[in-house]
């Protein structure tokens, strides 16, 4: 929405991409808003701005989201607990000044917000990692907006605990399924027969109930279904890798946990035949 809105130190001023009227979010209104939904957890206001940026912008940005945090913090009164955001864009000296600045606020936890933004997967794996050194390891630690599986791997490494993105269920919309066997792409003609299920190794309903033809057949027909059935899919997926991860840190077992995964067809490739 960046070309119908306008952000000042007040809040954002915006205009719906709906019918045009306009509309102004600020940092104790949108916590009215979270608290009236029953969130629990509530984010602050922030200013995030797309990379790449110059220096001085996310300098400016920082200012205002510890501004805002501020706001939030003193206004929030629902029923669940506020986190602040952590900015700073790629430069570690800013990144350091929001997460002190942040942590003089004393919230029950915090995220890191700017990555994801357009830059190179390296620098988003950087920077979350030293991000995440700079806070508290006794409070939940979040990483917003980055969510390919093996990031969340790499997240949990650096002490992530929290992680939202909506590569599950955008891919899922779009016919890419994560499986043990790598991702595919279900609209490719060599499953318009397959009786298999979408994963062998997987117990969710869609894999439980339905073959990868039919998943194929409700994709190109544009059938809801397909979305439903590939989310609960991609979602089950999700939720199996955390709760596997959880696990092995139980077992101490990560490194070789985290070693296998990455060597295995699952880490970030499609299977054979479906790029």
């Amino acid at each position: 929405m960046s070309g119908l809105s306008r952000v000042d130190d007040h809040g954002v001023r915006f205009r719906s991409h709906v019918d045009g009227s306009a509309h102004t979010l600020t940092p104790e209104n949108s916590m009215e808003i979270q608290a009236a939904l029953g969130s629990d957890i509530a984010m602050v206001l922030d200013e995030c701005p797309e990379l790449p940026a110059e220096y001085a912008r996310i300098e400016s940005a920082v200012a205002r989201t510890t501004a805002w945090a501020r706001r939030c913090r003193e206004s929030y009164c629902g029923p669940g607990v506020p986190f602040g955001i952590v900015q700073g864009g790629p430069w570690e000296d800013l990144r350091e000044r929001s997460a002190c600045e942040l942590l003089e606020l004393d919230f029950p936890g915090y995220a890191i917000g700017g990555v994801s933004v357009g830059e190179p997967v390296e620098a988003i794996a950087r920077v979350a990692g030293l991000t995440a050194a700079m806070l508290p390891p006794e409070k939940p630690r979040y990483l917003m907006g980055v969510g390919r599986p093996e990031d969340l791997i790499l997240g949990v490494e650096a002490g992530l605990d929290l992680f939202d993105c909506v590569m599950p269920t955008r891919n899922a919309r779009n016919g890419t399924l994560f499986t043990s066997q790598g991702r595919i792409n279900i609209k490719r003609s060599r499953f318009r027969g397959d009786p298999e299920p979408l994963d062998p190794d997987c117990r969710c309903e869609t894999c439980r109930n339905y073959s990868r033809a039919y998943l194929r057949h409700l994709i190109l027909s544009g059938e809801m279904l397909a979305a439903r059935l590939n989310t609960i899919h991609n979602l089950a997926y999700y939720l199996g890798l955390m709760d596997k991860m959880r696990q092995v840190i139980e077992d101490g077992r990560f490194a070789a946990f985290r070693h296998e995964y990455m060597a295995s067809p699952a880490a970030g490739r499609f299977g054979e035949e479906d790029r």
